[in-house]
């Protein structure tokens, strides 16, 4: 996607290191930052300068080549792949790329792994780049189906699935910027997702690409969706299980809620590494990342001079719970949005589609 005139992926290659976009100063300062070893990219992944599933793990498959420059050995790739995968323990995509990494590598001997690592991690960049463009065509036949009624079509997301959480292009935001794109007229609302407000992220992007939308508080969604102001809601996912169920960011699920109440269609837009065939049980095996308190208790914005500001809205001693994620069980999801098309929220609907995607 483009800032200013310049297109950007939200991770490159820099010559001996990485780029990345540095998520932590948006909306207010567009900042990118060079990576050059293992533990700067931990760091970027734990503190969230980089976030979203699958950005997170194409980040972490750079990760493992930066590692392995310094120690091309067996067990430096082994305790790499472990210090990447303790830093986000929600999205499935960074198990996924470090598996999918140390499989490719396990076979590559020592002395020809940095190069190796290099190209793999480069193919999962630019394959995820491609699932999302394909993820796009396929929810903008949704909006499509909508705006043939010849008014504005108002979709509702929660957090930020753009091109900031991948590496290009974006999952929940992909169809919203191929319908602008054709000419369809599309507005959305977007969810403000405390405590870290990642809709302002979405709003920033979305601006930045001459898509209309409406910032609004976590809290409004549903008053929006009983007055018939909501035509879809779309949303990423941090994991989804064989059986439908998705987990996203905390809240997603009293937004689907609102959704089934209302009868308005909620979809979930996620590439194949997403969908963790392992699990039986959502609420069993999927872990809810518990954040830092310090996310609730302090917020960020500019001070009067314009100058980015960490100011705290909450007393010291204060007790707070900051799960960072919750599971909207199958039953009130419409459908996902896969690169290889959109399927049921069903065993059967996902099960259709594993030969057919990546």
């Amino acid at each position: 996607m483009k800032v200013g005139n310049v297109s950007y992926r939200s991770v490159w290659r820099d010559g001996n290191g990485i780029g990345i976009v540095d998520q932590t100063c948006l909306p207010y300062e567009f900042r990118t930052v060079g990576l050059h070893t293992c533990e700067e990219v931990a760091f970027a992944i734990k503190s969230m300068q980089v976030r979203g599933a699958p950005l997170i793990g194409a980040v972490a498959a750079y990760g493992l080549a930066l590692a392995l420059r310094a120690d091309a050995s067996d067990s430096a790739l082994a305790a790499a792949a472990d210090l990447l995968l303790s830093t986000r323990p929600t999205a499935v995509n960074l198990r996924w790329s470090l598996a999918r990494m140390r499989n490719h590598l396990g076979a590559v001997k020592p002395q020809a792994r940095v190069e190796s690592a290099w190209a793999e991690a480069q193919r999962i960049a630019d394959e995820d780049i491609e699932l999302n463009r394909a993820i796009g065509r396929h929810g903008l036949s949704l909006i499509r189906g909508i705006a043939r009624r010849g008014e504005t079509v108002n979709v509702l997301t929660h957090c930020n699935a753009g091109w900031l959480a991948t590496v290009d292009y974006g999952t929940a935001l992909a169809p919203i910027y191929l319908a602008h794109d054709e000419g369809i007229r599309v507005h959305v609302w977007v969810d403000e997702t405390r405590p870290r407000s990642q809709g302002f992220l979405t709003a920033w992007e979305l601006g930045s690409h001459g898509v209309p939308y409406t910032l609004i508080a976590d809290n409004a969604g549903g008053h929006l969706m009983q007055s018939g102001k909501v035509d879809l809601v779309i949303v990423g996912a941090d994991r989804v299980t064989p059986d439908g169920d998705v987990c996203n960011k905390i809240g997603t699920y009293l937004k689907a809620l609102a959704a089934k109440q209302s009868a308005i269609p909620f979809y979930a837009a996620v590439p194949s590494p997403t969908i963790d065939w392992t699990i039986t049980d959502a609420f069993g095996e999927i872990p809810i990342e518990e954040r830092s308190a310090d996310e609730i208790r302090f917020v960020q914005g500019l001070d009067s001079e314009g100058q980015i500001a960490r100011v705290a809205i909450g007393i010291e001693g204060m007790k707070v719970a900051n799960p960072g994620f919750d599971i909207t069980p199958a039953e009130f999801i419409t459908g996902i949005i896969t690169e290889a098309g959109v399927v049921a929220a069903t065993r059967d609907g996902l099960a259709s589609i594993r030969g057919r995607t990546s």
